[in-house]
């Protein structure tokens, strides 16, 4: 009884947490800034954002492979954390598409909202890619191909990982 209720509970804490990732991801303000200055410390500031991501889920995945290893069930907290680390790192990069299209003209093609952001980096995650959005200039080309490595080697693993915990788990 105390399992399924910690269970309960960490499901509401996940999805608060991805509701607050998703206020937070539309209400950011992003800006055009003719300030280099500043400019480059928001690019800095959105590339450490999505390095903190991808530390943070990479060393989930790591705890998750170990514990899989041993035989050992993961620990529920963990997993939450991770399922969350993965829809923070998927807004961290919708995020950087957006300012990219949207300080830069040209080097999206159909991206003019947060909501192309999100659909773009969420095509561009699991390999759909429909071509309606896509990137065009050189500096959304680096930040597609970054996006496609970092959504290759950490996020499928990461997901991989949450749905077999979660297929695993006993229904309560």
């Amino acid at each position: 009884m105390a399992q399924a209720v910690s269970w309960r509970w960490q499901r509401r804490r996940a999805l608060l947490s991805v509701a607050l990732l998703l206020l937070a991801y539309f209400l950011v303000p992003v800006e055009p800034d003719p300030n280099g200055l500043r400019l480059a410390l928001r690019s800095g500031g959105t590339l450490l954002l999505v390095l903190i991501v991808a530390v943070v889920v990479t060393g989930q995945v790591r705890r998750q492979i170990a514990a899989a290893r041993q035989g050992v069930t993961a620990e529920l907290h963990s997993l939450v954390r991770l399922a969350v680390a993965l829809v923070a790192g998927l807004l961290a990069f919708a995020l950087a598409d957006f300012v990219v299209a949207d300080s830069r003209p040209g080097e999206f093609v159909g991206m003019r909202t947060r909501v192309d952001a999100l659909y773009y980096a969420l095509a561009t995650l699991t390999t759909v890619g429909y071509g309606d959005v896509h990137a065009q200039g050189q500096i959304a080309r680096i930040l597609a191909c970054v996006q496609m490595l970092f959504s290759i080697g950490v996020i499928t693993t990461g997901a991989s990982i949450v749905v077999k915990q979660l297929t695993s788990r006993p229904r309560d």
